[in-house]
């Protein structure tokens, strides 16, 4: 869903929450709370897309219209003798609540998300990684089908970054992210775990399917390096495990010999 579609589906529900509070529920019953709803799921939306500066407003966007929304279904019902200060007024305190309501969860979401979250690339880190390792070697070993674990490095990355400075770094960086995500399905998890350190976790994957993604991994980071003219590559280590024999860390020490001896062999 896109940000229009987002956004009229936000101001469709204040709508229908304005109808319902004071058409529906009657003279008793208030529904005002439900105010909160679209100014929560505005903040949602604003987490999610916090990387563009643009829509980093969008929770006061919503939470205005809210308040106004509000205050005129309020107004409406009894006007014209409604006061216009007590409508001016409370369309500028709902506006304030709401708006640092949605300024409120946008930042707690936030704070959850980047803690899971790599922040330059986008990818998972080691704790999400962990988590899904688990969970991968329970299946396993209920299973008995193996999952495969890769290791990739930057070689020569430290010298690239002296040379062509660390803005081009960083963007290597987000380009080896892509090419990790582009060569996996959506069952696998890519993450970053250290400065130009790189895992990923392909389960239901035996050693000969590892090696042949292995193999398309490195082809196409070859020829993205090449056309960057970045005087970089990749090693990648691989293991293929099954059931919860074996630690994470321990498979990663064996997918880094791996790769330590491909390139030793080199």
């Amino acid at each position: 869903m896109n940000m229009i579609s987002s956004f009229i589906l936000v101001v469709a529900e204040i709508a229908l929450i304005t109808f319902l509070n004071y058409k529906v529920a009657g003279t008793y019953l208030s529904l005002d709370v439900l105010y909160c709803l679209p100014v929560i799921q505005a903040a949602s939306l604003a987490t999610i897309r916090s990387l563009r500066s643009s829509d980093t407003q969008i929770t006061t966007i919503i939470g205005v219209v809210s308040a106004i929304t509000w205050s005129v279904a309020e107004a409406a019902v009894v006007w014209p003798t409604f006061p216009l200060s007590a409508f001016a007024l409370n369309i500028f305190t709902r506006s304030i609540t709401l708006t640092v309501l949605g300024r409120v969860v946008a930042k707690l979401w936030k704070e959850r998300e980047f803690s899971r979250k790599d922040l330059l690339t986008g990818l998972a880190n080691r704790m999400v990684f962990a988590e899904r390792f688990n969970t991968e070697q329970l299946r396993s070993a209920r299973s008995g089908n193996p999952y495969s674990i890769l290791f990739i490095n930057i070689d020569q990355f430290k010298k690239m970054n002296d040379q062509l400075g660390r803005s081009i770094g960083d963007t290597a960086l987000k380009v080896v992210s892509g090419i990790l995500n582009s060569n996996s399905r959506s069952i696998d998890t890519v993450a970053r775990i250290g400065g130009d350190e790189f895992v990923v976790l392909f389960p239901e994957t035996d050693q000969y399917i590892c090696s042949i993604l292995v193999k398309r991994i490195m082809s196409v980071a070859e020829m993205e390096f090449a056309a960057e003219g970045w005087p970089i590559s990749i090693s990648v280590g691989q293991v293929t495990a099954g059931g919860n024999d074996k630690s994470l860390e321990e498979l990663l020490h064996e997918a880094d010999r791996h790769m330590y001896s491909l390139r030793s062999n080199k």
